[in-house]
């Protein structure tokens, strides 16, 4: 059994073992692939893992000896999935890794946000604090999160995790999602409209995946519902967001701020409207990528293909022919 991972540097740069697949076949591990050799470098495999390398339907058409596809992380719109159903190929992702990592940075970009510690840090090593007058100074104004109200687009397993914590921290919780658990409810967190959220939230915190229905779901229209002030969290995918239309509205004080792990091109692009707003924090896609969420991803990776050999295969996202 032939195995190829097409981009393998950014799930494991060094610091992980490839050895749970190479227990399962013959493996060949690329860093990267740019698009143009992805057809050279599965070559004979049966087995393709990507991460990011699209695998297209004419990929898929002149690689005929490919059996399964495995996607290394949870979105999967890098694989023409429909192509892959009608030759009967699988393509499996993994769907839980780095629920805890990513409800994790939401607070991390949140807390930066309301108390901008770096910042008051190297104001202190710059001797800011020793040349004032008085015991204490602050550069920005601070944030108590106790009795405010976050509001998250997307109440699946990042989203509940996420709202669990807010709710450790004394805040309220507005929920909004087509599929609700009303057994989740109760004083601190509720199902909501989504114009609800919008008009009562103090935080967005966006958890949903891209369809075409979420494209581009925050816009000049849904900014304008949200309360004035408002703050903005992004850690999902970059398209969800007009960018153009947050900058404006960061630069207008519409939104306070806003922190953004994840934009509409990626690497982002010196030209992106966002890098000129004002109050705006950028981390490069890595909410999902502590060495522990790393690893278990590696873990359920070697997991979903020993499932398919053993005829069993688990996390399918496509249901291919019989």
């Amino acid at each position: 059994m032939n195995i190829v991972v097409l981009d393998g540097y950014t799930l494991n740069p060094g610091d992980l073992s490839w050895e749970g697949l190479e227990q399962l076949g013959k493996l060949k591990v690329y860093d990267r692939t740019p698009g143009d050799k992805a057809l050279e470098r599965i070559g004979e495999a049966e087995i393709v893992y990507t991460n990011k390398t699209p695998i297209t339907k004419e990929i898929l058409d002149r690689a005929p000896g490919i059996k399964w596809i495995g996607v290394l992380a949870t979105g999967y719109n890098v694989v023409d999935v429909e192509a892959a159903r009608e030759k009967g190929i699988p393509v499996t992702n993994i769907p839980t890794y780095g629920t805890t990592a990513v409800a994790q940075m939401v607070f991390a970009l949140l807390l930066e946000i309301c108390h901008h510690v770096w910042e008051h840090s190297e104001a202190v090593k710059a001797g800011e604090w020793t040349r004032k007058e008085d015991f204490c100074f602050w550069k920005y104004p601070l944030i108590e999160l106790a009795e405010k109200t976050m509001g998250i687009v997307g109440y699946g397993r990042i989203g509940k995790t996420v709202g669990q914590i807010a709710q450790a921290l004394g805040m309220n919780v507005l929920a909004y999602d087509e599929h609700r658990d009303t057994d989740l409810e109760n004083e601190k967190m509720r199902y909501v409209v989504l114009e609800e959220l919008l008009e009562s939230s103090d935080v967005i915190s966006l958890h949903c995946p891209l369809f075409d229905n979420t494209k581009g779901m925050i816009n000049k229209d849904t900014i304008s519902r949200m309360k004035d002030g408002a703050i903005l969290i992004n850690t999902s995918r970059g398209p969800l967001v007009v960018e153009e239309d947050l900058a404006e509205a960061l630069n207008n004080g519409k939104i306070y701020a806003a922190a953004i792990d994840v934009v509409s091109t990626e690497p982002i692009q010196m030209d992106n409207p966002l890098l000129g707003a004002k109050n705006i924090l950028f981390t490069p896609h890595i909410a999902w990528a502590p060495k522990e969420s790393r690893a278990r991803l590696m873990r359920i990776a070697a997991d979903n293909l020993k499932a398919f050999l053993e005829g069993e295969p688990v996390n399918v996202i496509n249901n291919t022919k019989q």
